[in-house]
């Protein structure tokens, strides 16, 4: 029987709607007493095992081999840790006229949380960029995320995070650092049983993010955080969105042009620069904002969206520029990329979850 297969022409990434559809889940059934209990503890054992995998995925020995373009990771660093909270500190002049103190907070963590990984490395496939630099790049920004990001967030956010404090911190290392250690570790035990069973561990990946989701927006309900929202909120802040990822788009392009990296390593640094993961920031604000998770992660879930319909375009457009073909970068040569690109590429089919 042949399998059924998600339109290409289709612009909604599939899982969106599966996310939307668990909010709408929420609202209509919101977890209440013991079921909000329980409910809240299989989050928190989800959020930890996500980071166990993660930490189980990533090869130590490909992340030190993409050393070497160090000029490159340090470039997507700045940009996803540097450039995007300072364009989240500007828009705080919005708030209360066009954003609520709320819709804010929720976009300034978003400019916080880390690249993606497999929708950078797809889109840079796509558009003949340097995959294995989108590789590392994405991977780098992942493992450092889970340091930076709750130690921006204890800078920038505060305690308008929902009460982030010490105990916020105590939860990170142990939700987030040790499982992922763990992974790490037990990498060389377990790796080849994860490649093996990459496909069902995929679904697991999702449907904890489902759980995560289900959970913050039962307690957004239950608390009464969305009479808070309106319409026009909500178009301030998809217009709020829409230039942040403009304005990200140019600075990766134009910006690495006036620093002389080649075609090649531009397209890299700009779809793994100037996007962010909603698998990563989804159970980071779990953790970080408690009660206040369900608003939080709107401006993330909205921005993901966003950010591939945006980047599916460009990527195309990318790959029919005359210069896609035959070039070389300060790097190397474009042939240099294949075989790696290539492996990667099979390992990372499923390019909209992260």
């Amino acid at each position: 029987m042949r399998r059924l297969k998600w339109p290409s022409w289709m612009p909604v990434d599939p899982y969106i709607l599966l996310l939307l559809g668990t909010v709408g889940l929420a609202a209509l059934f919101p977890a209440r007493g013991t079921a909000a209990d329980v409910a809240s503890g299989a989050s928190t054992a989800a959020i930890a095992f996500l980071f166990f995998l993660y930490g189980a995925r990533l090869s130590t020995r490909e992340a030190l081999d993409g050393l070497r373009h160090w000029r490159l990771h340090g470039t997507v660093l700045i940009c996803t840790f540097v450039a995007f909270p300072l364009l989240g500190l500007a828009a705080r002049g919005l708030e209360p006229v066009l954003l609520t103190h709320d819709l804010y907070t929720g976009l300034l963590f978003l400019t916080l949380v880390p690249s993606t990984i497999q929708s950078s490395i797809a889109f840079t496939s796509i558009a003949r960029g340097n995959v294995p630099a989108a590789i590392c790049a994405g991977s780098f920004s992942s493992l450092a995320g889970i340091v930076v990001t709750p130690l921006l967030a204890a800078l920038l956010l505060g305690n308008s995070g929902g009460g982030f404090s010490a105990d916020s911190v105590v939860r990170i290392v142990l939700q987030l650092l040790v499982p992922f250690l763990a992974g790490q570790l037990l990498r060389p035990w377990i790796g080849a049983f994860i490649t093996r069973h990459k496909k069902v561990l995929g679904y697991v990946d999702r449907g904890s993010i489902l759980l995560v989701v289900y959970t913050a927006f039962s307690e957004g309900m239950v608390r009464g955080i969305w009479s808070q929202v309106s319409a026009v909120r909500l178009g301030g802040l998809l217009l709020v969105e829409a230039l942040l990822l403009a304005v990200m788009l140019l600075l990766t392009w134009y910006g690495t042009k006036a620093l002389r990296f080649g075609r090649e390593d531009r397209i890299a640094i700009q779809f793994a620069g100037s996007k962010k993961s909603l698998a990563s920031g989804l159970p980071m604000a779990g953790v970080l904002f408690g009660a206040h998770a369900s608003l939080a992660v709107l401006p993330l879930m909205l921005f993901h969206q966003m950010q591939l319909m945006v980047c599916a375009v460009i990527a195309k457009r990318r790959a029919r520029d005359p210069e896609a073909s035959g070039r070389t970068g300060p790097d190397g040569p474009a042939g240099t990329r294949g075989a790696t690109g290539r492996r990667f590429l099979v390992r990372s089919a499923d390019v909209v979850q992260r």
